[in-house]
């Protein structure tokens, strides 16, 4: 059983900063690509960053360009979201997915699988 377990998240003021983690368990974690999605209240999920099973493919909404840093530890079953310079418009719920398509251009989720998520609020 497919387990991903969020954390790292909390509430900051604009321009502060959260690391987001992911341990990922029940599967073969260094032969798929990862992704980080949000949900806003009222709106749909929205893919944020995926990275592949060897980090050679790294995908940015463009929102969060220049702010956002992806990176995983293959050896620990882990991915992480570095976000910075936070902005209202952050505030979501994130979650991390396993086994994504993952393109220089988008990040969709091969499954309809997810963690409990990890609550970001960002106050002005």
């Amino acid at each position: 059983q497919v387990q991903m377990v969020e954390s790292g998240g909390g509430s900051v003021q604009a321009g502060g900063s959260l690391r987001l983690s992911c341990i990922v368990s029940g599967l073969n974690f260094g032969v798929y690509a990862m992704g980080w999605f949000r949900q806003a209240p009222g709106k749909e999920r929205e893919g944020v960053s995926c990275i592949s099973w060897n980090g050679a493919v790294i995908y940015y909404i463009d929102s969060v360009k220049g702010r956002f840093t992806i990176s995983r530890d293959n050896a620990k079953n882990t991915v992480s979201l570095q976000m910075n310079s936070l902005k209202p418009e952050d505030t979501a719920m994130y979650y991390c997915a396993a086994d994504v398509v993952c393109t220089p251009g988008m990040v969709m989720p091969v499954r309809d699988r997810w963690g409990q998520g990890t609550q970001v609020t960002v106050s002005s």
